[in-house]
């Protein structure tokens, strides 16, 4: 009677030495063995089954010379693929100052989405204010609405940031905003051209939406001076955004002469500090409300930092890590064109 075999799947098959008078056995076995289809892995690695009959005697592995080995090779070819975006769908600038001027003007429902952000912010500073008197203090509420303005001037940043280096036109929500945000690199100028309620609408429906809700929270939890003094303080700061933005981009003579003391006092963004996000390599200087968190964020590279770990976790590539596209370079208007070529 001829030995029985016994193998597990998972350990190491019995020494061989036992079994070299049975040589039809062995020859089933190892063809067993070896049956096994080549394993391909999800990435660039194929491996070939791998057995330990490499421990067999020296005899035996000589018998088998021309079987097929008992090996894992790694085969490994270089990735071609680059490194992808959130959305790559071409964006197409277009300079609405010329090709559509009337998009600069405000509607009526602008004017609205306008007002009721306006309405959401003035409720929450009416809330504070009721309550401090009440309760008699007013540190808290001042010290809460500075906070709010901190956090909106940081807010802004992160979004400018965000919009600026990733997703596209087709980017759920924000799609729009993005390439907008794209297409003013290339004709900054135009944001001063845009009536109020025009710029503002967007972050006003946003304000709306976002306010509301947080107030009847804070209602329902009977939130004091200080949680309504941050949350209006806040959502104002970056509803007008947009609008101290414009002013970062008017010329000198243009701008009120209130902001324009606002602007040199450091409480709203100057002129020359978003300039500098406007020069190459269009990576600093993203916040637009006061812009006090520019220096520190940029000096600890923050949104370098933020661009790396999306890179290796995702290997999404931000677009300022390439060299601006000819589409995306900006170009002057037309009066600033004949100032200079009047110099």
């Amino acid at each position: 009677m001829e030995p029985r075999i016994l193998f597990h799947h998972h350990n190491p098959p019995l020494p061989l030495r036992s079994y070299l008078p049975a040589p039809l056995v062995i020859r089933h076995f190892v063809r067993q063995l070896l049956s096994v289809p080549p394993i391909k892995a999800a990435n660039m690695y194929t491996l070939t089954p791998h057995s330990r009959l490499s421990t067999a005697p020296a005899a035996f592995r000589l018998r088998h010379r021309r079987s097929q080995l008992c090996r894992a090779t790694i085969a490994t070819r270089p990735s071609t693929a680059s490194p992808h975006r959130l959305d790559d769908t071409p964006m197409k600038p277009t300079n609405v100052a010329i090709d559509d001027p009337t998009s600069l003007s405000s509607t009526w429902s602008h004017r609205a989405w306008v007002a009721s952000g306006f309405a959401s912010v003035l409720t929450s500073l009416a809330k504070s204010a009721v309550a401090a008197a009440d309760s008699g203090s007013v540190f808290e509420p001042l010290l809460a609405a500075y906070a709010g303005y901190v956090i909106a001037d940081l807010s802004s940043g992160v979004f400018h940031w965000a919009v600026d280096n990733y997703g596209g036109p087709s980017t759920p929500v924000f799609g729009s905003q993005i390439e907008a945000f794209q297409g003013h690199h290339r004709w900054p100028w135009t944001i001063t051209r845009r009536e109020f309620a025009n710029n503002l609408h967007a972050l006003a429906r946003a304000v709306t939406f976002s306010v509301l809700p947080i107030e009847a929270l804070l209602d329902g939890m009977q939130g004091g001076a200080a949680a309504h003094a941050f949350v209006g303080t806040c959502a104002g700061c970056v509803m007008l955004s947009q609008q101290f933005h414009s002013w970062a981009h008017e010329k000198a003579r243009r701008v009120p002469r209130a902001v324009a003391a606002l602007q040199a006092a450091g409480v709203l963004v100057s002129r020359q500090m978003h300039g500098a996000h406007h020069r190459p390599p269009y990576n600093t200087n993203y916040c637009i409300v006061s812009g006090a968190w520019n220096e520190v964020l940029d000096e600890y590279k923050v949104f370098e930092a933020m661009e790396m770990i999306l890179f290796f976790k995702f290997g999404v590539r931000p677009r300022s890590w390439s060299e601006p596209r000819s589409e995306w370079r900006e170009e002057e208007e037309e009066e600033d064109a004949e100032e200079a070529a009047a110099l």
